[in-house]
């Protein structure tokens, strides 16, 4: 609607002008006096009137401008850009300072030049970046407490970056360690690189929602940690084939090797260190099964103590625990490698022979009765000697399965207990029913 004044034109310019939620300011660019000003402006730092801001110098209001100098510096930078935009602080009138975004413009009006700065309060803005920076602080720290290193792998060039904190878990400087693919690959323990390298083929070619492993990995002096390595893939081409993974690798070293001590536990004798009953149990159905395959014999030895009972009497508890494990030493120096020496249970052990026929067994386990027999135990005060027994059984000889066999090496063992100890017995082969 064409306006039907020029007075009434003023009116609607300063009504529109008030009306406005920024701050305008209207400036001398030689003096840097405020030569207008609309109400946002003056109620905005703390005044009562436009007049109180009026042909002040913008730089009472300007935080950062420091001086003349610096002022006549900032005109020519406004002068030469359209607009120029300037984040700084304000003064209010009661001495806080209000963070402001100022856009400056530089225009003549009858022949007199002038500064229109439009000037926002962005209090809230900052607190909203300074929240999101704090938020985003957080989450890099939750990251990191989350996981022990990050990786982002781009496939076609095969570079991949490795966080600082991952570097630092293995052992290097921040700027070390190559960013290519083949430094992860090269330090995977060779037993577990086969499957890691599966896993991760897997979720690429989409049969896995997402790459997930534990392995091991070498750190740079040269030993092997245990890490949960997982990732996804975040990034693909137009059809849809893999461009870039990212993961997170966490050290569970700690976790892995308490796993392994339960593990041993459950599954050895804690005194000698021997496999326990349980699980020489199912090392015997193992054993016996490859061997049947093969075409092979398996022989077993079933060995007591010869007068254990006295021994714990006369020297005491500690003194028969000394031996136990004395045993357990001995015999595990002059066993096979590819032999089982497992606890049976208080002063019986057994020892599991692949491919070792009766004849065979009974060479061994002569040699094993005649060390035991001389061995000295200097440790123990006045205990010259200590013998066992031995029954031994060989399959398919002596029984078809663990049942049978273990049947006939334990009466094997009575046998050398009855004839006087200190001896080794086979087990006698039962004659066929006609």
């Amino acid at each position: 609607m064409p306006l039907a004044n020029a007075d009434n034109s003023h009116a609607v310019l300063e009504a529109v002008f008030d009306a406005l939620p920024d701050s305008v300011f209207l400036i001398d660019p030689c003096s840097s006096g405020i030569v207008y000003c609309n109400r946002e402006a003056w109620s905005g730092l703390g005044y009562s009137h436009a007049a109180d801001l009026l042909d002040h110098s913008v730089l009472t209001l300007q935080k950062d401008v420091i001086g003349p100098e610096q002022w006549l510096s900032i005109a020519a930078e406004i002068r030469a850009r359209a607009p120029y935009v300037f984040i700084g602080s304000h003064r209010h009138r009661l001495g806080r300072n209000i963070p402001v975004e100022v856009h400056t413009s530089c225009f003549r009006f009858n022949d007199r030049e002038y500064f229109l700065s439009v000037a926002r309060d962005i209090t809230r803005r900052t607190q909203l970046e300074r929240d999101l920076s704090a938020r985003d602080a957080q989450l890099r720290f939750a990251l990191n407490e989350a996981s022990d290193g990050l990786w982002d792998w781009e496939i076609d060039t095969s570079t991949v970056f490795f966080s600082p904190q991952l570097k630092r878990m293995l052992g290097y400087g921040p700027d070390e360690l190559d960013p290519t693919l083949a430094s992860w690959t090269n330090n995977i323990h060779p037993d577990d690189a086969g499957v890691v390298s599966r896993i991760l083929d897997e979720h690429l070619a989409g049969e896995r929602e997402r790459y997930e492993a534990e392995y091991r990995l070498r750190n740079r002096n040269g030993h092997y940690l245990w890490v949960h390595d997982r990732g996804r893939i975040c990034e693909r081409d137009k059809d849809g084939r893999p461009l870039r993974v990212v993961g997170m690798v966490q050290n569970i070293t700690d976790r892995k090797n308490l796993e392994m001590r339960l593990q041993k536990l459950a599954s050895h004798d804690s005194l000698t260190g021997l496999l326990n009953r349980r699980e020489a149990e199912i090392v015997l159905d193992t054993q016996m099964g490859l061997c049947e395959r093969l075409g092979v014999p398996l022989g077993i030895c079933l060995f007591d103590l010869d007068n254990f009972k006295h021994i714990n009497d006369t020297h005491g508890h500690p003194c028969g625990d000394k031996v136990l494990a004395g045993i357990a030493h001995l015999f595990g120096r002059h066993i096979r490698r590819s032999d089982f020496l497992c606890r049976w249970g208080g002063e019986e052990f057994m020892l599991i022979c692949v491919d070792t026929n009766t004849e065979q067994l009974r060479h061994r386990i002569e040699t094993l009765r005649h060390l035991l027999a001389e061995h000295t135990w200097e440790t123990i005060d006045a205990l010259d000697q200590v013998t066992a027994s031995f029954g031994i059984a060989s399959c398919p000889e002596h029984g078809s399965d663990a049942r049978e066999l273990f049947i006939a090496v334990d009466e094997a063992l009575y046998r050398a207990k009855a004839a006087g100890r200190n001896r080794v017995e086979a087990a006698i082969v039962k004659a066929l029913t006609p």
